[in-house]
């Protein structure tokens, strides 16, 4: 192979030994597109999304101090943030009525996402703090991801990218069709 064919397989469309996922749409976050630039609640997304369209801001549920909203960068398909209305950084903020409702959106988001997805297991928690790995370190917000056998493969290792095989309007659906309406004593 000389130096000319090398080059000829670094072009665009001409086909490599390397399968690629392209992920562009992953670029926006990368970016900090937004991400506020200031701690205020003017520029967070998370005290904005709930005065706008919900079918817009992916929001799923709204409790009476905190709501269910979908990630807009998730780590698997049907990744929760529970987010209480209030602009609160830490839980020793919360109200024990904030503190009380996010646990109980936590347990029926996870119900939901079984009957919806059967997921294997979950990941739960908060980064508090944005050196604990908050990206929006100045609104407090659950995470509920579902998990799988098997989804955690090389690529978030190797290639920086994942694989979300639906689209976040199809999950948001899906999970609003089967959230129990508010009272509802099954919840349990």
């Amino acid at each position: 192979m000389t130096a000319s064919d090398a080059d000829d397989t670094l072009l665009p469309g001409v086909p490599d030994a390397f399968a690629r996922l392209w992920t562009p749409h992953r670029m926006v976050y990368i970016g900090g597109e937004n991400k506020p630039t200031d701690p205020g609640a003017a520029s967070c997304p998370f005290c904005r999304a709930p005065g706008a369209s919900d079918s817009d801001n992916l929001v799923v549920h709204r409790g009476v101090s905190a709501y269910v909203v979908l990630n807009l960068y998730p780590y698997s398909p049907g990744h929760l943030l529970i987010c209480p209305y209030r602009h609160i950084s830490d839980w020793t903020e919360a109200t024990p009525q904030e503190r009380a409702e996010i646990g109980e959106l936590t347990a029926t988001a996870m119900t939901v996402l079984r009957q919806v997805s059967a997921p294997a297991g979950f990941n739960l928690g908060m980064n508090a703090g944005e050196v604990a790995g908050a990206g929006i370190a100045a609104h407090l917000h659950q995470h509920v991801v579902p998990r799988w056998l098997g989804d955690a493969n090389f690529l978030p290792i190797i290639g920086q990218a994942r694989a979300v095989p639906q689209l976040l309007g199809q999950t948001r659906q899906l999970l609003i069709d089967a959230w129990p309406p508010s009272g509802d004593p099954s919840l349990g």
